[in-house]
């Protein structure tokens, strides 16, 4: 054989192997910024509090249970324990059914500062786990794109993230490696914390198009993130993770195929995940932040519409045409728009604005935007009080269209749209109430009803979420 047809060989090698090198190379990446920052702790300055408090207690929660002092006798140690549960109740009206519904998530957290435990400088650990119970309301009744709660999940109990980090250079330099969720990281506004729908913090069209919904509650998944934030106005974020946190799941519900947290699965192509961040005008009266990310898969996904021949797949029944690595772009911006007289902390009027695309031919959604404006320290006493308002829009891409006409369904998905309105009470620090009403025009996209004939009808829920922290 010629060394030019050994070259030709080289250059068809399946699609496959492209994937099995990104996987090699998620494993060597996360090896080398270990070993790196292990490397570089004893000759850069490090420091980092690793949410260790002197009496391993965090200063914000509710209630300070220390029972037998064994909380102290952790944080004496450099072991910090806390939790928060989470419980909410909501009914709806309109959507697939009618109906009330209960859920509550325990999320309990092990923090530990590794250089009290004899390693060096500036190394942190955490991990924490769910106890998800109750029944979800989106998936039961709703059907919408844009999950009612943030913390629907099958009921499980579940390891979520667990992870060492590095911190060097004064804290200019941070490298975390583990099991890692994107939705703590990326894409997020200063607002979300307001709202109860999830689409506000890891947005509908990433779990959409992601695979297995993304490393994101409630299924984080192996990888690296590197934080470079050199001084208080910028800083860039770097993320490689495992591409799919549940791969090779035949259930419509990935969760049930990793209903554990345990899997640690690094078998899947990589997805990548860059941001930056710009903050202007902090010294100033009216603070803002920019953000621009994006992301990559280094999968390969299918076409919506057409097969390999470029034939319509409802006709043909093949798969969709092979289509190498997918992708999504977004802007952020947080503004404070009017500062509460005398606030010491940025208060006032805020308001915030999303916008993320994504390619049309391989994913259900390719256009996503939201919107809106949060009122915080406006009541006189009652400074952690604040009302958000906040509008989003999901948009379904022409290909995903054009396939529902092609099999001649009843209606076809174009677009779904929330509106939200919720207030947080703070009854004392590390104890909220947060009432809230939503209002879903199209749930899931203008999807059939259960009688075939029309579209899913457009659905108002009210409900009610209490956050205690111990």
């Amino acid at each position: 054989m010629t060394l030019w047809q050994i070259a030709l060989c080289d250059l068809a090698r399946p699609l496959s192997s492209i994937r099995r090198l990104g996987s090699i190379w998620l494993k060597a990446l996360g090896a080398a910024s270990l070993l790196a920052a292990a490397c570089l702790c004893h000759s850069t300055a490090a420091k980092a509090d690793c949410q260790v408090t002197d009496t391993g207690i965090p200063d914000d929660v509710a209630f300070k249970l220390d029972v037998g002092g064994a909380r102290q006798a952790l944080a004496n140690s450099g072991i910090a324990l806390s939790g928060t549960y989470y419980g909410e109740s909501f009914g709806n009206w309109g959507g697939f059914k009618q109906g009330i519904t209960y859920e509550g998530l325990l999320d309990v957290h092990l923090d530990a500062d590794m250089n009290k435990l004899g390693l060096w400088k500036g190394l942190c650990f955490h991990t924490n786990a769910y106890q998800i119970h109750g029944q979800s309301i989106t998936a039961d009744n709703i059907l919408s794109l844009m999950a009612v709660s943030n913390i629907e999940a099958t009921p499980a109990t579940r390891l979520d993230e667990l992870w060492f980090e590095q911190h060097l250079f004064n804290d200019d330099l941070r490298v975390k490696i583990g099991q890692l969720a994107a939705d703590n990281d990326f894409i997020l506004t200063n607002s979300w914390q307001y709202f109860l729908n999830g689409t506000w913090g890891w947005p509908s069209i990433a779990a959409a198009d992601m695979p297995s919904g993304g490393p994101a509650y409630p299924l984080a998944t192996p990888g690296v993130l590197t934080t470079i934030a050199p001084n208080g106005k910028v800083s860039l974020l770097a993320g490689v993770y495992n591409g799919d946190p549940s791969s090779h799941c035949s259930s419509s519900d990935p969760q049930v195929c990793n209903n554990d947290g345990l899997d640690f699965s690094l078998d899947s192509p990589p997805l990548l995940m860059v941001e930056g961040a710009y903050k202007y005008n902090q010294a100033q009266a009216l603070p803002g932040t920019l953000k621009l990310g994006g992301w990559n898969h280094f999968g390969t996904f299918e076409h919506l519409r057409f097969d390999s021949s470029h034939l319509p797949i409802a006709e043909t029944g093949n798969p969709g045409r092979p289509l190498d690595n997918d992708w999504g772009f977004y802007g952020i911006i947080d503004q404070l728009v009017w500062r509460a007289p005398g606030s010491k902390d940025p208060a006032g009027v805020g308001m915030f604005a999303r916008v993320i695309g994504a390619p049309s031919d391989r994913n259900v959604v390719d256009f996503y935007a939201d919107g809106g404006l949060t009122f915080t320290g406006m009541i006189p006493g009652r400074p952690a009080d604040a009302l958000a308002i906040g509008f989003a829009y999901t948009g379904i891409s022409d290909e995903a269209h054009g396939l529902d006409i092609d099999l001649d369904q009843p209606v076809a998905r174009n677009y779904e749209a929330l509106i939200e309105i919720c207030y947080t009470y703070q009854i004392k620090p590390g104890w909220t109430v947060q009432p809230d009403f939503q209002y879903f025009f199209q749930p899931g996209a203008n999807v059939p009803n259960a009688d075939g004939d029309g579209a899913v009808e457009n659905a108002a829920v009210l409900g009610a979420r209490t956050s205690i922290s111990f």
